[in-house]
């Protein structure tokens, strides 16, 4: 599926790089629960820039380092010392890296520092300080526990506070946008299905793009696609279930609300089933 809805965030971003390459150093923070397309932007935006993705795994941080040197390596054509073993060292090298040339640095589930070394905000805040200045570093942080990524960057007791240039949220895709993706993928769709692909998605762009790609856009289809065995939809679905099945029942008014018309009985009743055949469906898959 190619790139949709997200033109404002996209110049804001090449705006911020331009910024750091130009001038100094820029910390972005994007924000976003899960498939919500956080990493398609960013690379979206850093693309044909030297850039280095780091994505933090649930590891220690030793570990996380000797993967990561290779990759730094690559990603900017130099040595770098492979006996650094812990992020602060580092990010320091990257950062005094970054007074020499331009580059991207982008940190992908940056939580997870929580739990692998909460002290690296604190070095880092202290690195950051330091450095900005005189570095042309293009620093881009995104994190899926919106609530841990707030505490980090707007709690005026973390280290990291105040450090962020901006923070960009992402949302779901909205019902006109669904709207532009199914008269491309499925230009004889119907209300229903259109109803259907925002009932079963919420916007959220993974799901529309496995839909998409998939060739499953009119009603029967989507309920068959993700009610078979190994339907990728299985797994999320134990995982966001209830996130889903909270919205649902409120579903139907924000739809009829966006759609601006009125609607037929037919159609609501319509509504009604395919909400509770997605009800059921998820309810029978997460007691397997």
């Amino acid at each position: 599926m190619r790139f949709y809805n997200r033109e404002e965030e996209l110049k804001e971003l090449k705006r911020i790089q331009q910024l750091a390459f130009e001038e100094s150093s820029r910390m972005t923070v994007v924000t976003g629960r899960r498939r919500i397309g956080k990493t398609s932007l960013i690379m979206k935006a850093v693309e044909k820039t030297p850039t280095v993705y780091l994505f933090i795994g649930r590891k220690n941080e030793a570990t996380l380092c000797e993967e990561f040197i290779p990759l730094i390596a690559q990603a900017l054509q130099i040595f770098v010392p492979t006996e650094i073993r812990s992020f602060r060292n580092l990010f320091q090298y990257l950062m005094q890296l970054s007074t020499q040339r331009t580059f991207n640095l982008v940190i992908d589930e940056f939580q997870e520092f929580y739990t692998i070394n909460e002290s690296i905000f604190s070095d880092m805040q202290n690195i950051w300080d330091q450095y900005r200045k005189s570095s042309h570093m293009n620093l881009i942080v995104s994190g899926s526990i919106y609530s841990l990524m707030q505490k980090i960057f707007q709690d005026n007791k973390e280290p990291l506070f105040g450090r962020a240039d901006n923070i960009i949220k992402l949302s779901a895709f909205s019902l006109s946008v669904l709207k532009e993706i199914m008269h491309e993928y499925a230009p004889t769709h119907s209300n229903d299905d259109l109803l259907a692909l925002y009932t079963f998605t919420g916007g959220v762009p993974k799901y529309v793009e496995l839909f998409c790609d998939n060739h499953m856009l009119h009603v029967e289809s989507m309920i068959h696609f993700m009610a078979r065995d190994n339907s990728p939809f299985t797994e999320e679905g134990k995982i966001f279930a209830n996130d889903i099945l909270d919205g649902i029942c409120r579903m139907e008014e924000r739809v009829m609300e966006s759609m601006g018309e009125k609607t037929s009985s037919k159609f609501v009743e319509n509504f009604i089933y395919y909400c509770n055949k997605f009800e059921d469906i998820f309810i029978e898959e997460t007691k397997k």
